[in-house]
């Protein structure tokens, strides 16, 4: 199965001049807690609510905060054509439970997550999940041992 057959189309798209307060507001309004960050029509970012607590509020900024001085520009993300096993293996091994999806311009065309890979294959969702909830990984936020 391909990634174009499960992924979210209708997408909501921060900018990094946005403002955290007016992001953090379409998030509770949406109920959603990820948002792709473009520019000129190019990913160049990724804001999460958890982002926004971590990397703002903890840090003592304000809701004027720009988005792009706190998302993560460290963007992974996977193709529409590729298939649902390799990107649930990647997710898993990424320990990341959303994935933008871009076309092979480069263009954003939807998201990805562990529930849209539960719908088209509850077995390879656990790979991925299982991968995601092991400790550690490169997201985590726990001071070192």
């Amino acid at each position: 199965m391909r990634i174009a057959e499960i992924m979210s189309r209708d997408l909501h798209v921060a900018r990094p001049d946005d403002l955290v307060q007016n992001i953090a507001r379409e998030m509770a309004d949406n109920d959603i807690g990820f948002l792709p960050v473009g520019e000129n029509d190019r990913l160049v970012g990724m804001i999460t609510d958890r982002d926004i607590v971590v990397r703002c509020v903890a840090d003592g900024r304000d809701g004027k905060t720009r988005i792009g001085d706190i998302m993560t520009t460290d963007v992974k993300y996977c193709f529409d054509d590729d298939e649902l096993s390799e990107v649930a293996r990647k997710m898993g091994a990424e320990q990341i439970r959303r994935l933008p999806v871009v076309n092979h311009d480069k263009r954003l065309v939807g998201i990805v997550s562990l529930a849209d890979a539960a719908r088209g294959d509850p077995g390879l969702a656990g790979v991925g999940l299982k991968g995601v909830t092991s400790p550690g990984g490169a997201h985590n936020q726990r001071p070192p041992q």
